[in-house]
């Protein structure tokens, strides 16, 4: 089969089309025929060989159709989308023709949509929808905070929780921006920055804040929040540097909750893909409930170009590539 392989750490030419054998059958995985894949940043990463791990064949998931199924779990034919489960971690991954899952990563995702824009949904889609409906909890007519809602993660989270009847305060670095989000249904628009605690006017008010800024924006995401109220750290738009000097006896309000989710636990006890209603999801997108369509559809060829992009931050959302 054709597969993109990360021969070496670094620049765009570490992306090299092979041909490989395709994955067997294995007893609890599924082997899926790809017919489309999301491009995401953590595939950057491993690239530029910034992740400890890094498997032969990058990317984190995928949407086709199951070619086998040992255990028999999904039938041959249907339509699935798998993540993470150490996709293009620790096994290889989805840049290919083939790839294989394990059952506790793969769910249905049967709708009335294209290839390209099944492949916008899963990892985006799921994560933001685990990180505010489990992690944070939220409630009808609650009050979010969105940081850094134009990534392709913080506009899928807009729009599942503008959905689901939360009023919705996004941010963005850039004013240009802001037209974009309100949109999308969001009640404001802030300018991002590290003193938007101390700008905004429901500060102390706040149910929740979604940040997707990271590590440098957290703490003040903290003090955001009315008592009871709840942080997510989901995202690291700002980097990847650490807290410095972190200490939650003097940073932190009393009754505040501070709450972190990673995709790559999805499959996980406790963290079963089964959760997350991928299929109603995109349901929902394929009647029109719910707006997913991807930024940019890239070629399997154009792999290159699809990784200057999204490192050039030109994504404007979220990327698909497609085969055929």
């Amino acid at each position: 089969m054709r597969a993109i392989v990360l021969e070496k750490f670094g620049g765009l030419d570490s992306l090299v089309y092979k041909d490989i054998p395709e994955p067997e059958p294995l007893a609890g995985h599924v082997v899926i025929q790809v017919k489309a894949f999301g491009v995401n940043h953590a595939e950057m990463h491993m690239r530029r060989g910034e992740w400890a791990e890094a498997a032969p064949v990058s990317g984190i998931e995928c949407v086709g159709i199951v070619k086998s199924c040992p255990g028999g779990e999904f039938p041959v034919g249907a339509k699935v989308a798998a993540l993470m489960g150490g996709l293009g971690r620790t096994i290889n991954g989805s840049y290919a023709e083939f790839t294989r899952a394990p059952v506790s990563n793969v769910a249905l995702i049967d709708a009335e949509l294209s290839w390209a824009d099944l492949a916008a949904i899963p990892e985006t889609y799921a994560t933001a929808w685990t990180t505010l409906f489990r992690n944070l909890d939220l409630q009808p007519g609650q009050t979010l905070v969105i940081r850094g809602a134009t990534s392709a993660f913080g506009q899928a989270a807009v729009k599942l929780a503008v959905n689901a009847g939360a009023k919705v305060i996004a941010t963005t670095r850039s004013a240009s921006r802001f037209d974009m989000l309100r949109a999308l249904g969001v009640a404001r628009v802030e300018l991002e920055g590290p003193d938007l605690s101390r700008r905004i006017a429901e500060a102390g008010q706040l149910d929740a804040v979604l940040d997707l800024v990271g590590n440098s924006t957290i703490l003040d995401s903290l003090a955001m929040l009315r008592r009871g109220g709840k942080a997510c750290l989901a995202g690291w738009l700002g980097g990847l540097a650490p807290i410095a000097d972190f200490n939650p006896l003097l940073q932190m309000s009393s009754g505040v909750y501070l709450t972190f989710f990673g995709s790559f636990v999805f499959g996980m006890p406790g963290f079963p893909l089964s959760d997350v209603p991928l299929q109603a999801i995109a349901r929902d997108v394929a009647a029109g409930r719910l707006e997913a369509k991807p930024s940019r559809i890239f070629r399997f060829e154009e792999i290159h170009e699809a990784h200057r992009v999204m490192e050039a931050n030109e994504a404007g959302g979220k990327m698909v590539v497609v085969h055929g």
